[in-house]
């Protein structure tokens, strides 16, 4: 049979992180100075905010607060307070598995509480490397690595920072509309064609369909390629090449079967369509078939038409041994009235010796 041809459009919104415009990471960690006078290891408070939809670049601005209550080797001389501020670049490389990967760079300032020896307020110099691991749709695990470096006084300081945290996503970016299914149905379905040589198969007309609004963030399916969705098709699986109505349901059918001239015998490729033809009458027990022959004009009126109901009878008998009820089923013929071609020609000739099928309720 002919294949109608149906191309539905339509796409699931998924989010992952990189699909919100804003990334907030409440983070805790420890910090290990060198070349600071004075201050031993501590632990570090941290927030990062990143924006992924300010600029129209793969490199994201992230902002930074850190903060530690430091206790300096001196215990005698109490205690420092550091404060951070950051402005970085994040550049995050593609997922590794689930993994999404980053590196970052930029500076800031470290203000401090206390300025005794080595201790000054300053700009800093910092560069880092993390990987965020997804634990929902919004949520992951971020832990990072930044090396700060602060010029102090002739000196370079450097600051290591381990952190650990949790990375929240919000703000959907707007997603595309969803695009609505476009669907092309076949214009009513030709008369068939029964050619003795298997000739090419003819294009089927097509038409353009109504456009319907399609469903958001699910696929709607057509699995019979009916142009009629399956939660509103009622025959579900209606074979390739039926015109239906406006439930799904096949109104009439062509099979397409090789005829030898003069012969109502159906070969091989033949009898897999019937019994495909077969397969949809018992999942459809509500309609009737009525199989109609036809043959060209190579013979006189009278034989033709006794062949054309021997076509049709061959193919009534074929149905009902595939275990279609004989009450459901009726052939005629109609001998050479009705020629779908010219019968002065042999292609022609073949596309009259056909057999048409018309269902009803």
């Amino acid at each position: 049979m002919k294949k109608i041809s149906l191309s539905v459009l339509l796409a699931t919104v998924v989010l992952s992180a990189s699909d919100y415009n804003y990334e907030v990471s409440p983070m805790i960690g420890y910090a290990y100075p060198n070349g600071i006078q004075q201050l031993k290891d501590h632990t570090v408070f941290a927030g990062e905010m990143q924006f992924n939809n300010l600029l129209d670049s793969v490199i994201k601005p992230e902002l930074s607060l850190m903060y530690s209550d430091v206790d300096r080797n001196d215990e005698s001389v109490g205690d420092v307070d550091i404060f951070r501020s950051a402005l970085n670049g994040v550049y995050e490389f593609s997922k590794f598995g689930a993994v999404t990967p980053f590196v970052k760079a930029g500076g800031g300032f470290e203000s401090m509480s206390d300025h005794l020896v080595g201790n000054h307020n300053g700009f800093f110099l910092d560069a880092g490397a993390g990987l965020k691991v997804p634990l929902t749709q919004q949520l992951a695990l971020k832990l990072e690595a930044i090396e700060m470096q602060k010029y102090d006084h002739s000196n370079w300081d450097n600051t290591l920072v381990i952190l650990g945290g949790l990375n929240f996503a919000f703000g959907a970016k707007a997603q595309p509309a969803a695009p609505v299914a476009v669907a092309a149905v076949a214009a009513p379905v030709v008369a068939a064609v029964v050619a003795e040589k298997k000739p090419e198969p003819k294009p089927v007309a097509v038409a353009p369909a109504a456009i319907e609004a399609a469903t958001t963030a699910a696929v709607i399916l057509d699995s019979d390629k009916d142009s009629v969705f399956d939660p509103q098709d009622k025959c579900p699986n209606t074979p390739a090449g039926f015109k239906v109505d406006a439930d799904g349901c096949p109104l009439k059918a062509t099979l397409h079967l090789n005829f030898i001239t003069n012969g109502h015998g159906v070969d091989a490729a033949g009898t897999a369509k019937v019994n495909d033809f077969a397969g949809f009458l018992k999942e459809s027990p509500a309609y009737k078939a009525s199989i109609i022959g036809h043959t060209d004009s190579s013979a006189s009126d009278k034989y033709n038409q006794k062949l054309s109901e021997k076509r049709a009878q061959q193919v009534k008998t074929m149905l009902i041994n595939q275990g279609v009820a004989a009450d459901r089923l009726t052939a005629s013929g109609k001998g050479e009235t009705m020629p779908v071609a010219s019968n002065k020609t042999k292609q022609g000739r073949a596309e009259n010796r056909r057999i048409e099928v018309e269902l009803t309720h």
